[in-house]
């Protein structure tokens, strides 16, 4: 399969595209952001990296017509999880957070949560393809990111935001320009994980106390999540103020403790090879 196949994608205006694996029907199926700066074009989560998104960006023209006279395109993975960092092999230019630079770097498949099923893959990308083969690829950032730091597109610029829970490198992405928010994992509308492996509760409510004081002080406008579709600045504040509220609880403290038990039983089983 081709990766013109593969792939497809959505022009949000204003050099805004979502790009998604068409074949990847799952919930765990990641956005793709691209966005497009006049000096840095980036790429927000890779996918699992089954095809090439650069050859499919290139194909479809998203560059623009003259993307030479540009820096080369920069990825960037909200976090190492397999279905955000699996294409990052596939570009010149690296970003994560300084937290998960290892596990990248050291093909780490027990923290990038690696769990796929044929079941979820509905057209295989070549034949004879299985999901049981399937790893996150090693590679060394290029560019490691910390909290503050600002990434020049040129006609427009986004500020990492250090937002750990989910994992311990979860970033959001700030256009505090035009008021967007790429969260990553951090947030999206449908229920939060905090029971992988370097998820962590207290952290995640500390982050979820960022987002309701960036929406309280109308920093954000429109979310662009991980997974699922866009939403608002009420929606945000909504989700967040509900995952506080509930995760302290002594409910949510046993499911919490129960499904992280499994994930890492399972996580073990299945990445042997795998360190912590």
């Amino acid at each position: 399969m081709s990766a013109a196949d593969w792939y497809a994608h959505k022009s949000l205006g204003d050099g805004l595209f979502w790009i998604q694996e068409r074949f990847y029907q799952s919930e765990n199926r990641a956005n793709i952001w691209l966005l497009r700066g006049t000096h840095q074009d980036v790429v927000i989560d890779t996918g699992l990296g089954l095809r090439s998104l650069p050859e499919y960006i290139d194909s479809k023209g998203l560059l623009g017509k003259d993307p030479q006279r540009k820096n080369p395109l920069l990825a960037i993975a909200t976090h190492a999880h397999f279905d955000h960092s699996g294409g990052l092999h596939q570009f010149q230019q690296v970003g994560v957070h300084s937290a998960e630079v290892d596990a990248l770097a050291n093909g780490d498949n027990f923290e990038t949560v690696t769990w796929l099923s044929d079941r979820e893959i509905a057209e295989a990308p070549c034949p004879g393809w299985r999901a049981r083969h399937y790893k996150v690829k090693a590679v060394q950032p290029t560019h490691i990111l910390q909290e503050g730091d600002v990434i020049n597109l040129g006609d427009r610029q986004i500020t990492v935001l250090h937002m750990p829970g989910h994992s311990r490198g979860s970033i959001c992405l700030h256009d505090r320009d035009n008021k967007l928010l790429f969260s990553g994992d951090v947030v999206y509308d449908g229920a939060m994980i905090d029971w992988l492996p370097y998820s962590h509760v207290s952290d995640y409510i500390s982050s979820c106390e960022r987002l309701v004081g960036l929406v309280d002080s109308e920093q954000v406008d429109q979310v662009l999540p991980g997974h699922y579709n866009t939403f608002g600045a009420k929606r945000l504040h909504r989700i967040a103020s509900t995952y506080i509220s509930r995760a302290g609880t002594c409910p949510a403290k046993f499911s919490t403790f129960a499904w992280s038990t499994l994930a890492r039983v399972a996580l073990r089983v299945s990445n042997p090879q795998s360190v912590c």
